[in-house]
């Protein structure tokens, strides 16, 4: 059985002088957290994120307040888009665990199916623009206009930058160059990345949709 992945609060409240964490420390293989580069990549860039938007989320409700705020208009594209979203991270879900139990067909399906919807949901986004411009939505028209063209392309980049490393995996499992357990490694990283991109854009989507 593994070992329980220490915390950060158990690692700093640890005491080194005692005779009895002395002979722990004597034992430590020398990693102060079991967790491998990929993950804390992965968290350290979910982090991040979540601190950019936090501030821009901040900002929305902030600027709303103002007299000259006039809201736009939902295109029902929109609805579309955020079940795209939903079924492409159900998908890689499924595909990581058909990674998990090594069946490589379903996982090549699903891997496909992923980057397809992924594209879909983008190309989405850009016809939702398209609309709203025709109808005379442009961004220097109101603060309102700015602040949606501004997250949406924001969370579209965080979307593409997904995409390169669901290439990268695709690539190297369609070419057979890697180890299984490193694969499944891969494949649960981008899935996590994807569920949180469709958390952020749930809480985008119901910022714009309700206010």
């Amino acid at each position: 059985m593994k070992k329980k992945e220490e915390t950060f609060f158990q690692l700093i409240s640890q005491k080194p002088w005692e005779a009895s964490q002395a002979k722990l420390d004597n034992k430590h293989d020398g990693k102060t957290l079991k967790l491998s580069r990929e993950k804390i990549g992965v968290r350290t860039i979910m982090v991040v994120s979540t601190v950019i938007f936090s501030f821009f989320v901040v900002a929305y409700a902030d600027r709303m307040l103002i007299h000259d705020w006039k809201n736009m208009p939902e295109p029902w594209l929109l609805w579309i888009n955020t079940c795209i979203l939903m079924i492409t991270s159900y998908f890689f879900h499924k595909t990581k665990i058909a990674s998990d139990r090594s069946e490589n067909v379903k996982v090549k399906n699903g891997l496909f199916t992923v980057g397809f919807l992924s594209f879909t949901f983008i190309f989405g986004q850009m016809l939702v623009w398209y609309q709203l411009l025709n109808l005379g939505y442009f961004a220097a028209s109101n603060v309102a206009n700015a602040f949606f063209y501004m997250l949406t392309t924001i969370h579209g980049l965080h979307l593409l930058g997904g995409l390169i490393f669901w290439g990268l995996t695709t690539s190297k499992f369609l070419k057979g160059n890697y180890r299984i357990s490193k694969m499944q490694r891969s494949i649960e990283l981008c899935a996590i990345y994807w569920h949180f991109l469709l958390i952020v854009w749930f809480v985008l989507f119901g910022l714009m949709l309700f206010t």
